[in-house]
């Protein structure tokens, strides 16, 4: 699953650059969207994000995409990788500046760990 965003002033660091929280925000948001389609009527929340790595600044002004690709799940928990690109003013070529990985946990309305269904299953389901 792909997002885009836009880069505005309001986004920027005091270095005049993305702020790294800002990144984080949408990189989460953009996980939590493609779990839920892929996980209809399961309440998922954040447990983690691992290998987190910005690679490159990113001005205002550039598009940003989010490439969301589902990695795997266990018995409650379902993990996504996210590389972010840059399309910057002026540029030729996207550039790779982020990547993680999201983690979600399926919770009950008490908030404790439940069994997630197997991804397949639900598609085939569909």
């Amino acid at each position: 699953m792909d997002n885009f965003t836009l880069v505005r002033p309001e986004h920027l660091n005091h270095h005049g650059r993305l702020f790294g929280g800002e990144m984080l925000k949408w990189v989460d948001e953009f996980a939590w969207m493609a779990a839920s389609r892929d996980f209809p009527h399961c309440s998922l929340v954040t447990i983690g994000m691992d290998r987190v790595e910005f690679r490159r600044p990113a001005p205002c002004g550039a598009i940003l995409r989010f490439r969301i690709v589902y990695v795997g799940q266990g018995t409650t928990s379902v993990t996504y990788s996210v590389d972010v690109f840059s399309d910057e003013p002026g540029a030729e070529d996207e550039l790779h500046i982020f990547s993680t990985h999201v983690t979600f946990v399926h919770v009950g309305p008490d908030g404790a760990k439940r069994p997630l269904p197997h991804k397949d299953h639900l598609r085939s389901a569909q």
